[in-house]
């Protein structure tokens, strides 16, 4: 019998391609998202968060659950209002799938939710980040606090449940991979501000595959969906220049231009810590990415 999984954000850039690749491992897949999808092959189940309301019963034939759901953090302005829909958006759209398993006899096999490596703060330092490490005080900090407090909450329903604090996903497809090779397309290659702050990253075939990873051996742990092989943002920038085989010898982009374009959002870019992959490692997961030169051969080659 082939077995179903529903995931919530499925029309997004991690979620479309996971639902590609659970298709062509023979899964059946469902989405949660706001409003319908032209993809027949995909049930989409209509929910609003925002109301709290969601029809119960269509989630209770899903095997397992992926919980991707969440507002941009990068699309726009950090005002006080688009951080109370960054935060909400994730808190509540938890909040909303809890009543519906719980309202629900049959309950999933597994749940796998989505955090951000944002939970430790955004700072540059040499430490390397574990999943037992503290968290940050600052704004992306303080929106996993409370997104992985409302896990924590859907946690208690007594279902394998793990948590994926994710990176910088690369992808051809969309994503902050395509905006920093935009320059370097047309021959203006820089690192951005000191260069230095590290850039944590994972292909995203190799994210997809870790979601899959945790629901089918039911792992109930918190992971950093990062690859082993971390980068600083000169390193990084560099290596995209050298696989487009395109020049890469201007001077950085300066910090305050950056962030007279992009306001605190640009902390997002000049600041950054090696965070660690160790565990994931130890788990028996097995990376098809674990360097950037590969990974990036992948998406442009």
């Amino acid at each position: 019998m082939t077995e179903k999984v529903l995931i919530s954000g499925g029309s997004g850039l991690v979620g479309s391609r996971l639902t590609e690749i659970l298709q062509e491992q023979g899964y059946e897949v469902g989405h949660l998202s706001r409003s319908s999808n032209s993809n027949s092959s995909i049930e989409t189940i209509r929910w609003d968060v925002t109301n709290m309301k969601l029809d119960t019963k269509s989630v209770e034939k899903y095997d397992y659950i992926i919980h991707l759901a969440g507002a941009g953090i990068a699309d726009k302005a950090w005002t006080d209002s688009r951080k109370k829909v960054i935060i909400d958006s994730r808190v509540n759209s938890t909040k909303l799938l809890k009543q519906a398993i719980e309202s629900n006899t049959k309950k999933p096999k597994a749940i796998v939710a989505a955090s951000a490596i944002g939970f430790y703060g955004i700072e540059t330092t040499e430490h390397i980040y574990k999943e037992s490490d503290s968290p940050g005080e600052d704004f992306l900090a303080e929106t996993c606090i409370l997104w992985e407090q409302s896990i924590d909450e859907l946690a208690t329903i007594n279902i394998p449940l793990s948590r994926i604090r994710i990176g910088l996903v690369l992808s051809a497809n969309g994503g902050a991979l395509k905006e920093m090779a935009k320059p370097i397309k047309f021959g203006l290659g820089a690192a951005l501000g000191s260069g230095k702050q590290y850039m944590p990253w994972i292909h995203i075939d190799d994210l997809c595959r870790l979601f899959i990873f945790c629901f089918e051996n039911k792992k109930t742990e918190i992971f950093n969906g990062v690859a082993p092989n971390q980068l600083n943002n000169h390193t990084f920038s560099k290596a995209i220049a050298n696989t487009l085989k395109k020049p890469f010898f201007l001077p950085n982009v300066p910090s305050f231009l950056l962030k007279l374009i992009l306001g605190t959002r640009a902390q997002l870019i000049l600041k950054g810590s090696r965070i660690s992959a160790e565990k994931v490692k130890n788990s028996g997961f097995n990376y098809k990415f674990e360097k950037l030169e590969d990974a990036l051969k992948a998406i442009y080659i």
